[in-house]
């Protein structure tokens, strides 16, 4: 007993001591430690999450060169599968032959920055079969809803073969249409099948809306061409802003508007807690701006964008583009939001090429998926959400 009260006091210390040091020798010591089967009384799960933080702060070179450091490596894997600390340990070494236990965590979590970190592993050459198996296994919606969040070159193969795949459920497929309008490579396949007749009436219509919330100018531009609206009540030949001004609008209808899947702007913006936090919280936006300015936003985007909210293009080096909000910057790595509020960690030695939009990350052209009235309605309702 005295024993093992010698080895829980050692332990205290160590465990204090690692909590400030980066040194190889504290880190081996705490390790070997945490082995000593007399710290009955620290739980397992206890002892793997601190080994987990032990190991994050080596460098792959220190651990490869060491077998107690592998060893220790290989015990926490095996511990902690299905939890963050397994992801960023496989992130963090390079670690193959974990694609089975990744692909669980990212279909468990398809749109957080880890189950996006973890598809993004997990699509390699040599794990084609293990996706196509999933896309046709009972997990196939979240399995495609990972690969869209991916920004992955090599996620759109896999979900055009669910969307050509008339044998597929129906909504699988148009799903399958969502994720790809996600990635630029599905984006621009789409319009090509949209131009060339070959998508199915249902698959156009779901494509037509996807890319016309495309995160690629261009692919909006194009797609408002190819998708045109043959209805006649939209704001195509919009009314000034001083003529809405005079229009009188129905915010009860607005609120409806606003929230309707096909303009869709709860899916960027936050109304008290409710919709997408990626672009400005809009829950005073009463307070702070006039009905005037307001259209003017709706109306014209990139004139005025909001500080903290400018949109970034990342190319990486192999070949992937990644398109949103910088939210966080080390001296590392840069973490991008894009507009599904899916948060991507990129080290910086991968990003190729950095460019700063000089396009609001709200699209243009919004207004035309509304008739005039139902943009004074939308207008009026934003006006009257106001600070309480």
């Amino acid at each position: 007993m005295k024993l093992e009260s010698r080895h829980l006091d050692c332990y205290r210390i160590e465990k204090r001591r690692l909590a400030t040091s980066m040194n190889l020798r504290a880190i081996l010591a705490f390790i070997s430690l945490l082995a000593a089967p007399l710290l009955a009384q620290v739980p397992d799960t206890a002892r793997l999450k601190i080994m987990a933080e032990a190991l994050s702060r080596m460098q792959p070179e220190q651990v490869a060169a060491n077998p107690k450091l592998k060893e220790a490596l290989d015990q926490v894997l095996a511990g902690t599968r299905g939890t963050p600390e397994f992801v960023r340990l496989v992130q963090k070494f390079s670690i193959t032959g974990q694609e089975e236990a990744l692909l669980a965590f990212a279909q468990k979590n398809p749109a957080e920055e880890l189950g996006v970190a973890a598809i993004r592993l997990v699509l390699a050459p040599k794990s084609e079969p293990l996706l196509k198996g999933a896309l046709a296994g009972p997990d196939a919606a979240k399995t495609i809803e990972a690969l869209g969040n991916s920004n992955h070159r090599r996620a759109a193969p896999l979900l055009l073969d669910v969307m050509n795949d008339a044998k597929r459920d129906a909504a699988l497929r148009q799903q399958s249409v969502r994720a790809l309008a996600q990635l630029q490579d599905g984006a621009k396949e789409l319009l090509a099948l949209a131009k060339a007749g070959k998508l199915s009436a249902e698959l156009r219509d779901t494509a037509g809306a996807s890319l016309k919330e495309a995160r690629w100018s261009p692919i909006r531009d194009e797609a408002a061409s190819v998708f045109a609206s043959k209805s006649s009540g939209t704001v195509s030949n919009a009314p000034t802003i001083a003529e809405l001004m005079k229009l009188k609008g129905d915010a009860t209808n607005g609120a409806k508007i606003f929230r309707r899947e096909t303009v869709g702007c709860i899916k960027c913006h936050q109304i008290n807690g409710e919709g997408v936090d990626f672009g400005p919280a809009l829950s005073e936006i009463g307070t702070k701006l006039g009905r005037d300015a307001i259209y003017q936003s709706i109306l014209e985007p990139s004139a005025g964008i909001s500080f903290g909210f400018e949109a970034w293009s990342l190319e990486l080096k192999n070949g992937d583009e990644l398109y949103g909000l910088i939210t966080s910057e080390t001296e590392t790595d840069v973490t991008l939001k894009d507009a599904r509020a899916v948060a991507t960690k990129v080290g910086k030695p991968d990003i190729a090429k950095r460019t700063q939009s000089k396009l609001s990350i709200m699209p243009d052209g919004l207004a035309k998926l509304m008739t005039t009235q139902e943009l004074v309605d939308v207008v009026e309702y934003l006006s009257t959400l106001k600070k309480k």
